[in-house]
């Protein structure tokens, strides 16, 4: 009787270790990621983090091609297979990528250049600490967590090891180009508040 109870506690203690094939797996129009294995479940986007990744990504689309770029420019969901192995995937909000051999018709292999991920009130330890921590060690250049609740714009510059905060009224340099600043106050922000 003792071995049962014991073996019981062990399974009701251990963690189960998720891999893509568990993603691929979700029902149709469920989202999740996966960092190291667990899974976290993602929730519909509200209006006011949709309204500012549509602002976003048509500025950044429009620097871009204005200028002939060769880096592409994606928003979520899009699949990242952040390591390129099977036990990390994210969907970032906003991903530019300048190295278009990771790109294949699944998403992207590796880390892109640059991500972006907006803050929504269940997501704040995910943005602020394990994405954080995944996508510095993974190789991402830039790191920006745009925060509707607190208006602010926390920008983590990996190639130069800067860290800053911005707030909504802020023209913002984007660290992986040399002449392109985002001007949050020219952003429409009437569904903001």
């Amino acid at each position: 009787m003792q071995e049962n109870v014991v073996r019981k506690e062990i399974m009701e203690t251990e963690t189960r270790v998720y891999t893509i094939k568990d993603i691929e797996a979700l029902p149709e129009g469920e989202r999740a990621e996966l960092i190291d294995g667990e899974m976290f479940r993602m929730d519909s986007p509200e209006l006011t983090h949709q309204d500012i990744l549509g602002e976003l990504y048509m500025v950044v689309k429009q620097w871009i091609r204005g200028r002939n770029g060769d880096c592409k420019v994606f928003f979520s969901p899009f699949a990242v297979y952040i390591n390129n192995d099977e036990y990390n995937y994210v969907e970032p909000d906003l991903l530019v990528i300048c190295d278009l051999d990771k790109l294949d018709r699944k998403g992207c292999h590796g880390a892109p250049d640059w991500l972006v991920e907006i803050v929504s009130p269940g997501s704040k330890k995910m943005d602020y600490v394990r994405k954080l921590f995944k996508y510095r060690s993974t190789g991402v250049r830039e790191y920006w967590i745009i925060d509707p609740m607190k208006k602010m714009i926390k920008v983590h510059d990996f190639d130069h090891g800067s860290e800053r905060d911005y707030t909504f009224d802020d023209k913002i340099p984007v660290g992986i180009y040399e002449d392109f600043e985002i001007d949050f106050a020219a952003f429409d922000k009437s569904l903001w508040e």
